[in-house]
């Protein structure tokens, strides 16, 4: 039987179809199990507790489980077995979130009592994924036993784990042949020999409907199997008491023969874990770090810290911030910036990556399938095998209507914190040609407003982008062009800060015509957005320019930018805070008394830390500091019931009941920018650090520390070219601040 051989970069394969391996059992759950991530740049992975990737749900249900890269799944099964069982969970620790150690034994075995057999399971990404096994037979008698690694990827599009589309057609999984192998195989007997052999590598294989070869090369280490069926490797062990045997593997993500991750992959796993291990070091060295006399709350923040370096990931020589893990770990217009807002007093060097990634792919022409228009900031950006296809639009995909006023009010930040003249004048004409964009955007109907152009993209164009959650009072729809009142103050922000810039540069014809563009804008919104009868502020206006009046949080992002008058902020801000919004952990998405309520709805009554953390800082721009520290402490109390202190995406709108924790969403990302970022711009809030690089000074404005902190000090803090250190202490109900040490001339002024 002849096989059709395929030969690309050197190597031998035939499809999948033409020499079917045997598959080694998996054992199947009556549910999914509960997960751990670890992620490393471009690389994460999603694993049961036990550390397995296994997917055997009953009924044949796929699960979110794998190694995944660049949009695709390299391996969605990893499972150890001992002797056809799963081994009993002691113990697992992801904390360093780029590595987890798993602790186990064996189930009770035929000659082998149970908790005889110790495992344990180290495994490390970084640049490819690293496991070490070490096996113990912790019994007074010699143990025999088989211990089994069964591999397997589907090389999935991330689009397709999502049930984002659906593909009438995909590639085609390959087996590689071993070097020796000729094109011609006599018999069953000669397949049979390459089906169960002895190697100490294993291939896994996918050609993709655009010619392009994925694979996943797995190298043995330590012990080499004693045996391959398939993809299973094989160890037939023998332990004497209280002797150990170690095995591992390193596993390589290759693209057409290349690397596929960013980064470089080292030998061993010891040599990955030291060198990710020095990396972080370095970063947090550099960074800003916050340090107080709550053990809890320094949990909170050192999580916060490790998950921001976790989170950094490369781009075109740029390091920013991905949105979040498991589905959204690549780069997004407006999580990237809004996380690299909420990050500057951590790592001013964020937001500049951030700013320069996002000029770099700005639009350039008229695309409708992208949405694509000139000076337009992206939405999302992909790589998967359905973008390279062109079945989805993200190469990258345009469709937000608040990332391009959101990327201008970085701008504006960034300089105030740092006085970066060279960004300032490399990325002009990038802010320039965001400002036409939103000015022709505006044109029609003077708001900013979107309305989906291309049939692969998204319905809802803000932050909230599900199906269902633009509703009026009455829980319906909004239909046509939608008109956000969040994204008309990020206009009215971004007009006033570059109207600002532009004065520094001179051009002053720009500069008037910004704020007078605003003042105009502050007077028609305050005329078109409220609601009298609700005494609020409307969600959004609809393609007939009427008030979508539903009850949300939206507005609270107003509170800050200066867009609302001060009698209505003051009413959109006691509103916030009634109980119909707020569940006492925090600011629902969506009144509980709409109709279209849903405490487990993903807009429409959940709770966000990052909302809540915009709205925080809104109530102490109203200078409501308790209201803003009682947000703060909803969020943070949230914080102290979630594995390992880390803030998920969000969690349910459930009302706050003592003693019972907050609901968990069951997919929220965790870890998530923009979630994560909340940590610090609570912080912030707490803190009221309003910096002027430029003109050479800090100002501290009424800092007040919440009731569970007594002393905080913030080390490392950058402004400008000066680094600062910080200590605050609340007494009597006041905060005082002092600066412990300073490198540089900036004028510190801590007004009180």
């Amino acid at each position: 039987m002849a096989l059709d051989i395929l030969e690309q970069n050197g190597q031998q394969y035939v499809p999948a179809q033409q020499w079917p391996l045997p598959e080694w059992p998996c054992v199947v759950s009556k549910q999914p199990l509960p997960t751990l991530t670890l992620k490393e740049d471009d690389l994460f992975m999603i694993t049961d507790l036990l550390g397995n990737i296994s997917g055997c749900l009953e009924g044949n249900q796929n699960t979110s489980m794998g190694l995944f890269c660049r949009d695709s799944r390299f391996l969605s099964r990893l499972e150890l077995q001992i002797d056809g069982r799963s081994p009993v969970l002691l113990s697992s620790n992801a904390d360093l979130g780029f590595a987890l150690s798993v602790l186990c034994a064996n189930p009770p075995l035929p000659d082998i009592t149970h908790d005889t057999i110790g495992i344990r399971r180290d495994m490390v990404l970084n640049g490819g994924l690293f496991e070490d096994i070490e096996v113990t037979n912790y019994s007074t008698e010699p143990a025999s036993f088989t211990l089994s690694l069964s591999f397997d990827a589907d090389f999935i599009d991330v689009f397709e784990l999502r049930g984002y589309t659906q593909r009438e057609q995909r590639g085609t999984k390959l087996q590689q042949l071993p070097p020796s192998t000729t094109k011609a195989v006599e018999s069953e007997a000669d397949l049979q020999a390459l089906t169960e052999r002895v190697s100490d590598r294993l291939s896994l294989s996918y050609l993709g409907l655009d010619g392009i070869v994925m694979e996943s090369q797995i190298e043995f280490l330590h012990r080499p199997p004693d045996l391959c069926k398939g993809h299973t490797a094989l160890w037939h062990l023998t332990l004497e008491p209280h002797q150990s045997q170690k095995l591992g593997y390193r596993l390589q993500l290759l693209t057409d023969g290349q690397q596929t991750p960013s980064d470089g992959i080292p030998a061993t796993l010891g040599q990955a874990i030291a060198s990710k291990t020095s990396e972080e070091d370095q970063w947090l060295n550099h960074v800003t770090r916050v340090t107080s006399d709550n053990e809890t709350f320094n949990l909170i923040v050192s999580r916060a810290e490790q998950d921001t370096y976790l989170l950094r990931q490369d781009f075109y020589e740029q390091t920013i911030l991905s949105a979040g893990v498991p589905w959204f770990s690549t780069l997004f217009g407006r999580d990237t910036i809004i996380a690299a807002m909420q990050t500057l007093m951590l790592d001013p060097g964020i937001a500049q990556s951030t700013l320069k990634l996002l000029a770099h792919y700005q639009g350039k022409k008229d695309d409708e399938w992208r949405e694509e228009q000139p000076g337009k900031i992206l939405h999302e950006l992909r790589h998967g095998e359905l973008v390279r296809c062109g079945e989805v639009p993200h190469t990258p995909y345009y469709g937000t209507v608040d990332a391009t006023p959101l990327w201008l009010m970085l701008y504006a930040d960034y300089y105030a914190w740092t006085n970066d003249q060279a960004t300032l004048e490399a990325l002009w004409p990038n802010a320039l040609a965001a400002m036409q964009w939103i000015d022709r955007a505006c044109q029609e109907t003077g708001y900013l407003a979107y309305y989906r152009k291309s049939k692969g993209g998204l319905d809802n164009q803000g932050w909230k982008d599900s199906w269902n959650c633009i509703v009026d009072r009455h829980g319906h729809l909004a239909q046509g062009s939608i008109a956000l009142c969040e994204v008309q103050a990020y206009v009215y922000a971004a007009r006033m800060r570059l109207a600002q810039m532009a004065r520094l540069k001179k051009r002053i014809d720009l500069a008037d015509a910004w704020e007078e563009a605003a003042r105009d804008l502050k007077h028609r919104f305050n005329r078109d957005f409220w609601i009298d009868d609700l005494d609020f502020c409307a969600l959004a206006l609809d393609g007939e320019g009427n008030a979508v009046d539903g009850i949300t949080s939206n507005p609270g992002h107003c509170l800050a930018l200066g867009i609302l008058t001060p009698e209505k902020a003051e009413s959109v801000a006691e509103r916030l805070l009634a109980p119909d919004l707020f569940s006492g952990w925090g600011i629902r998405t969506l009144s509980s008394d709409s109709p279209a309520y849903n405490p487990m709805g993903y807009h429409i009554g959940s709770v966000w830390p990052h909302d809540n953390a915009l709205i925080a800082a809104g109530l102490r721009s109203l200078n409501q500091i308790e209201a803003a520290l009682e947000v703060a402490k909803g969020i943070i109390d949230m914080m102290n019931y979630q594995p390992y202190q880390r803030p998920p995406e969000l969690f349910c709108g459930f009302e706050r009941i003592d003693r019972i924790p907050p609901v968990q969403y069951p997919v929220a990302c965790s870890p998530q920018a923009w979630a994560t970022g909340s940590v610090f711009h609570l912080l912030q809030t707490m803190l009221n650090l309003v910096p002027d690089a430029p003109s050479n000074y800090l100002r501290i404005i009424d800092p007040m520390l919440p009731d569970f902190l007594q002393r905080l000090a913030v080390n490392n803090l950058k402004v400008g070219a000066t680094v600062l250190d910080l200590e605050f202490e609340r007494s009597n109900g006041a905060t005082a601040c002092r600066v412990v040490r300073k490198r540089g001339n900036l004028r510190v002024v801590i007004e009180t």
